[in-house]
């Protein structure tokens, strides 16, 4: 026999995490005659899962059994009377009760949950968004219409033959008088193995029908909002070509903000919950093609009445959000439009103040040029006078010059030098404007 060789190249971080995930939550076999209660609990965060999972561990200690590891997601326990399964999603967590016998008097007078300690229910975290009672009998019940009407406290019944006939799945959809909704299996040739994926699925297609039915009424608290958005939208745009003053478009930019950060918020919101009733809703229609059903006549089938109901509010939901991202788009080009006409208007102010600028600079430099040929005028007067004290002091008359006339000839030498060096100063300046800085 060969011999089998230890794996020794590098695995991946996640392979035994991937080969185990489609083993984390399989289906157990469940037995004829069975009542199950399901409930399921949305958590706002973490720290509500974690408290499910620490109460089942109390639970598990008050009864002596095996507690579930740390990391566990899922957990299927013998208590002895009855057995508990437990899950953990990423927004919910779920608990199924189940207990191995036939109803004690009428279906539904004595449930699973009733072996549970009240003290240990009244510390669920969350909020239970579904809580049924799921009864499979072994055909020892009575089905008159009498008798059912009793069961399902006159509802209308939905009535299905799924898995070829083979097994009949009777609810009403609807809450009874102890808070619960209601299901009955009745097994007719199904083994424990399929029964337990019938009931798996039916507990499924309940909990994630509800879950997506969560967005529905965010959807109709929106709309109006939505509505009165689009409309200010709408009269945005109609006054935007006769707006005159830069004061008036910006207080309509700042409306449009408003209704800009108002729709986003929206978005932010509500963008989980409808990608997620999406999700819930392919899950459903799964679960419905899952138990195979078929229509009995006079009864409306599970499948249709759930698409009937589920469907258009799911198009509502979609609708929604589709309506959002449109109007989302819709403000941004308005935005981009309003921010445009703004900065044109700012261009043609900022090219009006930078032609003002260029007229007080020539004109700083005609008064430059004017007051540059007074200094020069000044300068050569206090120069002239110098040179008139420096005369004075010379013994012109014995060389025979006349002082006057020595002075008279000096002006223009005086007036030139001034102005040479006045225009070599400039040009220096000219060509180096950082020295003055320097």
């Amino acid at each position: 026999m060969a011999k089998c060789s230890r794996i020794e190249y590098q695995l991946h971080p996640l392979r035994e995490t991937l080969y185990n995930e489609l083993h984390i939550r399989p289906f157990h076999k469940v037995e004829t005659p069975q009542q199950i209660t399901h409930l399921v609990s949305c958590c706002a965060d973490h720290e509500a899962l974690n408290q499910s999972f620490t109460l089942l561990c109390d639970l598990c200690r008050r009864y002596e059994v095996n507690q579930p590891q740390v990391d566990t997601v899922a957990f299927h326990q013998d208590f002895g009377d009855f057995d508990i399964h437990w899950e953990r999603h990423v927004e919910f967590y779920s608990f199924t009760i189940m207990h191995a016998a036939p109803p004690a008097g009428q279906p539904f007078d004595f449930t699973a949950i009733d072996l549970l300690p009240a003290d240990w229910l009244r510390q669920l975290p969350g909020h239970i968004i579904a809580a049924f009672h799921l009864l499979i009998d072994d055909q020892q019940l009575d089905y008159s219409q009498t008798s059912l009407t009793r069961y399902f406290e006159g509802q209308s019944l939905m009535v299905s033959d799924v898995y070829e006939g083979r097994a009949q799945v009777l609810t009403a959809f609807k809450l009874h008088g102890d808070g619960y909704g209601r299901f009955i299996i009745r097994n007719m040739d199904l083994n424990p193995s399929q029964m337990g994926q019938l009931a798996r699925r039916l507990m499924d297609l309940e909990t994630y029908r509800l879950l997506a039915l969560i967005a529905l009424p965010i959807a109709k608290k929106i709309a109006p909002q939505l509505l009165k958005m689009d409309k200010q939208l709408a009269d945005i745009l109609t006054i935007v070509t006769d707006l005159k003053t830069t004061k008036s478009e910006r207080e309509l930019l700042e409306k449009l903000t408003k209704v800009e950060a108002q729709l986003e918020t929206y978005r932010a919101e509500t963008n989980h919950r409808f990608s997620a009733t999406k999700a819930y809703h392919q899950l459903v229609k799964d679960r419905i093609e899952g138990i195979k059903e078929k229509q009995v006549e006079g009864f409306l089938s599970a499948g249709e009445f759930i698409n009937r109901r589920l469907n258009p509010a799911l198009r509502t939901c979609e609708s929604v959000q589709a309506w959002m991202d449109d109007l989302s788009k819709r403000v941004e080009r308005a935005s981009d439009l309003m921010r445009t006409r703004v900065n044109l208007n700012l261009q043609e102010q900022n090219r009006s103040q930078l032609a003002a600028m260029n007229r007080r600079s020539k004109l700083q430099f005609r008064l430059q040029e004017t007051v540059e040929g007074l200094s020069i005028a000044a300068i050569s007067y206090y120069a002239i006078g110098l040179l008139s004290y420096l005369f004075s002091g010379l013994p012109l008359k014995q060389w025979g010059v006349d002082k006057n006339v020595l002075l008279a000839c000096s002006i223009p030498v005086v007036l030139a030098t001034i102005w040479y060096i006045t225009r070599r100063i400039k040009q220096r300046l000219i060509k180096d404007p950082d020295s003055e800085e320097e």
